[in-house]
């Protein structure tokens, strides 16, 4: 017996870009993840390939659509990294059905950076 996970009509997508890949996963309110997805998984291959606003296009299309056909309906999205793919990411989750109730940008910022390495003696 299989068990089918029950999918809410509301949900986040956190996207994450880096200089290399895209990862994309889709999670309930409460953080579960329900369906994920990467450029590696999708087909590309190679850190040039995967790196391209195409690539999140794919990536973000392929895991959104097994969650709308499941039933969701509305998304939070929370993008983090510095790669290409960012802000076509987020468009093609509009693309593809969802209704974007906030985008927000959760990168992490250092305010001061490390503490530096002690003077040479």
């Amino acid at each position: 017996m299989s068990k089918k996970k029950i999918i809410p009509a509301t949900g986040r997508v956190y996207i994450k870009t880096s200089y290399n890949n895209v990862i994309v996963s889709v999670t309930d309110d409460l953080g579960n993840v329900i369906a994920w997805s990467s450029a590696g998984k999708v087909g590309f291959k190679g850190g040039k390939k995967k790196n391209t606003p195409y690539a999140a296009q794919m990536v973000v299309s392929d895991c959104v659509k097994k969650v709308f056909d499941g039933g969701m309906k509305s998304v939070d999205v929370f993008v983090s990294g510095p790669g290409n793919g960012r802000d076509f990411a987020v468009r093609s989750v509009y693309e593809n059905g969802m209704n974007i109730l906030s985008v927000v940008d959760i990168t992490p910022i250092p305010h001061n950076g490390c503490r530096p390495p002690k003077m040479r003696k």
